[in-house]
């Protein structure tokens, strides 16, 4: 009997623990009802006017492929004028009474109309205010009035593992309400060097771009912009642009229809622990400096290629990703303060900051691989020569060693043939490098637990790779 009293005592126990916990759930209705007002549709149209065989390719006559394909179509099918319309769907939310919404660049991207359509079923024509392709924000207007408007958050008040909600349209189904938690903070995606993105796992789908992400709060806390998939498809790893940025972006946008950011003119990378070691580092903190162009505001304020940036305007430098965020939020021609690491203790420079221009392809140039001396191959697997005066003259640099070939039994690096190593750094000692055997004498110093690194230019990109530990040849 006592063992049965405790049996239904424990049971008891678990269903009221799990009665107390289906409680705590949270409950989305009434933010979906009173935030779901202030999320639109937005519609976009793109004209490509071209020629059109059958209903299978368009493209227009100047193009290359025109030509083959009418060659190879039956001569009864004339090519007949036609007008493509390419339509695509996005979210956006309204920031202001009088006609405001934000969105994401890419959405309203070369688009030649664009559809705004509200919750009461109210469609308008929006004008493209401005766009910024490097945080993915566009402001759009419309011609209304006494609108329903979003609250805006404090993303830095976010905490992981918070719920969020996002509103938008996925595939075009009108203010869907997805729920999720945040999963991190500062997000750094290859090539978004100016947004902090929040990682959550709330289904975020096409269509959800530009859509609000809310906290429990009903305030909006960030843009849906991303999305990880292999399929097209939701698979629990989304991004959204903080509103914080969103808002600096639109208020430039509002003004004066771009954005204006400041810059350094430097190539950074993160700073490991072994690069932290071989720089003479206590922390992997800041960012270094691979590489200063010509003339940049980097340049004339004294700053070199394997400085480590620590401080900015009087703000730490804690990962490198922080460091174009807090340049780019600064005015261009403002004066401040920067804080490096160089040769084993701190010194501070003072720069004036130049500004971003336009987005912009730039060409590589690529390395060259011709025979010199050093046909064995070193310590490091590597078989490196002396760059000619001609290599040098075409490399832009006064000395080096190209790598030749990398033999497969020598230590892992990440080098690879065509790469020109310019100096070598240990113990917080930089040695430029001017000769194989001067190498290879470094190299010979070396024991096989050290940690050190090499400036390497791989085209125009100057990088430094740290090796840990060395082989016996």
């Amino acid at each position: 009997m006592i063992v049965r009293a405790l049996v239904a005592m424990w049971l008891a126990i678990v269903a009221t623990a799990g009665l107390a916990q289906m409680k705590e759930l949270p409950d989305f209705t009434e933010l979906a009802e009173e935030q779901g007002p202030a999320v639109v549709n937005v519609s976009t149209t793109q004209i490509i006017k071209g020629q059109r065989f059958g209903h299978a390719f368009p493209f227009d006559e100047n193009d290359p492929a025109f030509e083959l394909f009418r060659r190879f179509l039956p001569r009864q099918m004339p090519g007949i004028p036609h007008e493509f319309k390419n339509q695509s769907l996005g979210s956006g939310f309204i920031v202001s009474a009088d006609g405001y919404i934000l969105t994401n660049a890419h959405v309203v991207d070369e688009a030649d109309e664009v559809l705004v359509k509200l919750i009461d079923k109210r469609e308008f024509k929006a004008k493209v205010v401005g766009t910024d392709k490097r945080t993915d924000v566009a402001l759009l207007k419309i011609d209304a009035t006494a609108l329903p408007v979003v609250k805006l958050g404090d993303p830095e008040q976010l905490k992981v593992g918070e719920w969020v909600v996002a509103i938008g349209a996925p595939f075009g189904f009108d203010n869907s309400v997805t729920a999720g938690i945040v999963s991190a903070k500062g997000r750094s995606l290859p090539q978004e060097n100016y947004v902090p993105f929040i990682q959550t796992d709330v289904a975020i789908n096409p269509g959800n771009s530009g859509g609000p992400l809310f906290n429990m709060k009903g305030e909006v806390v960030g843009i849906n912009s991303q999305i990880y998939s292999r399929s097209g498809g939701y698979m629990g790893v989304s991004f959204a642009i903080p509103i914080d940025v969103a808002m600096e972006v639109q208020a430039q946008l509002r003004s004066g229809g771009k954005v204006s950011r400041g810059r350094l003119g430097v190539a950074i990378q993160e700073v490991t622990r072994e690069l932290a070691d071989s720089f003479g580092l206590s922390d992997p903190e800041g960012a270094l400096v691979a590489s200063v162009e010509k003339g940049a505001p980097a340049d004339k304020a004294g700053i070199e290629a394997g400085d480590i940036i620590l401080k900015f305007n009087g703000k730490s430098v804690v990962q490198s990703g922080n460091l174009p965020r807090m340049v780019g939020a600064t005015k261009p021609g403002t004066r401040v303060p920067v804080q490096v690491w160089r040769k084993g203790s701190t010194r501070t420079l003072m720069v004036s900051v130049g500004e971003m221009p336009g987005d912009g392809d730039a060409s590589p140039r690529s390395g060259s691989t011709e025979k010199g001396r050093g046909s064995v191959a070193n310590r490091l697997g590597l078989v490196v020569s002396e760059l000619s005066s001609e290599q040098m003259k075409q490399a832009g640099v006064a000395h080096g060693l190209v790598v030749r070939e990398i033999v497969s039994d020598g230590t892992r690096t990440d080098l690879r043939p065509g790469d020109i190593i310019l100096s070598m750094i240990r113990k917080g000692r930089q040695t430029d490098l001017k000769s194989v055997e001067q190498f290879n004498g470094l190299l010979a110093k070396v024991d096989k637990s050290s940690v050190f690194t090499l400036l390497v230019l791989r085209g125009e990109i100057q990088t430094f790779v740290t090796i840990r530990g060395i082989g016996d040849k």
